[in-house]
């Protein structure tokens, strides 16, 4: 039987489209958007009364692929994006001086660090692919969970993506306009294309994703040593007066200081993201903490020499007043070799945004899976065990916010938002102590290091309230504005016939054209 069925599954793609079309007219109808309407073993499994083994839930779903140097070449590639490249000048337009901010660079990774740690401990103990919506759910229920979900969907992701998608095509387009602007809709035209790409990619092979991930990782990491290195060999030469008086005119207001800290620890942003795939780690017990402790001191070196050398080469005022300060550094010191800046910061910006895609998009996968979305983003391809259906919902939002010109301001609203989750998953794991404290921990910090970072993150959340009180009430009014939806779509559960009709005729269409089931509800 088993070997039968597995010839029905490979053997021919018709057969296999043919097997699903039959099965899903058979579906009976359900509500896609609350758990408690997703059958815990759809009909789609059964055709002409006979189980397809090959088709099992045992079998269709995300395969262990990620080993450690993957794991590696995610949090890093993820954190080292563009921004080190191109405006490293957020921190020190805070601070106004050179001392305190490398100050601010080293403490921040150190509190990367720290919150590193918490996830390492939530991620061992509750092994579950989503990240912050899964400590959080499993922590506080599903309605702040919901939350998280509905601001990463409505805004963090797509805007990420598509702001890492037009920085791309930017500097990839620089050498063919070396004295003006590219025009907007050649840039907007080449950010869409590498997202179509990336998707493909993911959809595609999970083995490719991670391999694409852990080549622009090396060669981004290759090109920040090349800056190191000619600033310290700059540095050599004598040339350190950017560093005499280091520390004058420094600006001490508390406000300003969290907003350089704001700065500093966006920079650092994607240090929880491997946290997102935990289900698709091989080992995740051993290689999610050791991927941590190897990436988080690597990249806080590589960001803090990088620092030095772009003060040791331009100098402050310089650094403040460009826009891509790699692209001065290297037309600075690099002389005939200054192309590779531009190419160095588009394949940066490809890599961190490869990485971006690969783990945000499981974020939806598992709302999906938990009823919070709708069932058709919680499915898995039957020949490649991608979930192609919330990768190309994660294609489509970000490809939506290329057509505005507002991408970049609404980021900034949602910065207040991604603080208060990171401290609502913190808080998590200190609830989780108190009220589970006999659940098998794998690795258990010093309750003091949770501690800590919880009052850095109430710090980090609240101050903004008097020293940016506009951005910060829109990006609370933006989470906030995620309640109503929730009740709507979540906890309604007699929704009107039309509407499970659309989402039953949505869900059918998709199983049939990309060849697709759900995953076993998770345990």
């Amino acid at each position: 039987m088993m070997q039968g069925s597995r010839g029905v599954r490979r053997d021919s793609s018709d057969e296999t489209t043919h097997l699903l079309s039959e099965s899903v007219n058979r579906m009976p109808a359900f509500e896609a958007m609350s758990v408690n309407h997703v059958p815990e073993k759809l009909p789609i499994h059964i055709v002409d009364d006979k189980v397809v083994n090959s088709l099992s839930f045992s079998s269709v779903r995300l395969k262990k692929r990620i080993g450690l140097l993957n794991g590696v070449g995610i949090i890093v590639g993820v954190i080292v994006g563009s921004g080190i490249f191109v405006s490293p000048r957020g921190v020190l337009q805070e601070v106004n001086s050179v001392g305190m901010s490398l100050v601010v660079w080293t403490v921040c990774g150190l509190l990367s660090m720290v919150g590193a740690l918490c996830y390492a401990e939530l991620g061992t103990t509750l092994p579950r692919s989503g990240g912050d919506y899964a400590y959080i759910y499993d922590a506080f229920g599903p309605l702040p969970a919901f939350l998280f979900l509905w601001v990463a969907l409505l805004i963090i992701m797509p805007t990420g993506n598509a702001i890492a998608a037009l920085t791309f095509a930017n500097y990839i387009l620089e050498p063919f306009y070396p004295h003006c602007t590219p025009p907007a809709n050649c840039v907007r035209l080449i950010a869409a294309s590498v997202i179509c790409l990336i998707i493909f990619i993911n959809c595609y092979n999970v083995r490719w994703a991670t391999r694409v991930q852990d080549g622009l990782t090396f060669s981004k990491i290759i090109a920040l040593i090349v800056i190191i290195i000619a600033g310290l060999v700059h540095i050599g030469c004598g040339h350190i007066e950017h560093f005499e008086n280091a520390f004058e005119g420094t600006n001490t207001e508390p406000g300003y200081i969290a907003l350089a800290f704001y700065s500093g620890i966006f920079s650092y942003a994607g240090w929880n993201y491997l946290n997102f795939v935990t289900e698709e780690m091989k080992e995740p017990h051993r290689n999610l903490p050791l991927a941590i402790y190897i990436s988080l001191p690597l990249v806080t070196l590589i960001y803090l020499m990088a620092n030095i050398a772009y003060f040791a080469v331009l100098g402050p005022q310089e650094v403040l007043s460009s826009n891509a300060v790699a692209v001065a550094f290297g037309s600075r010191i690099l002389g005939v070799m200054k192309w590779i800046m531009p190419i160095s910061v588009a394949m940066s910006t490809f890599g961190g945004l490869n990485g971006s895609v690969f783990t945000s998009s499981r974020i939806f996968f598992v709302g999906a899976r938990e009823g919070h979305l709708p069932s058709c983003l919680a499915m898995i391809n039957l020949n490649r065990y991608t979930p192609e259906s919330s990768l190309i919902f994660l294609g489509l939002l970000s490809l939506a916010y290329l057509t505005t010109v507002h991408v970049y301001t609404l980021i900034n609203y949602t910065a207040f938002s991604e603080a208060l989750f990171v401290m609502f998953s913190v808080s998590g794991l200190l609830w989780m102590r108190i009220k589970y404290p006999h659940l098998n921990r794998p690795i258990k910090l010093n309750i003091v290091i949770p501690i800590v970072f919880l009052l850095i993150c109430g710090f980090l959340v609240f101050l903004p309230f008097y020293v940016n009180p506009w951005d910060t009430g829109i990006g609370l009014a933006i989470t906030l504005s995620g309640v109503p939806v929730y009740y709507l779509t979540v906890k309604w559960k007699k929704k009107p016939w039309l509407y499970r009709t659309i989402i039953k005729g949505i869900t059918h269409f998709l199983q049939k054209l990309l060849v697709c089931v759900e995953q076993e509800k998770h345990e």
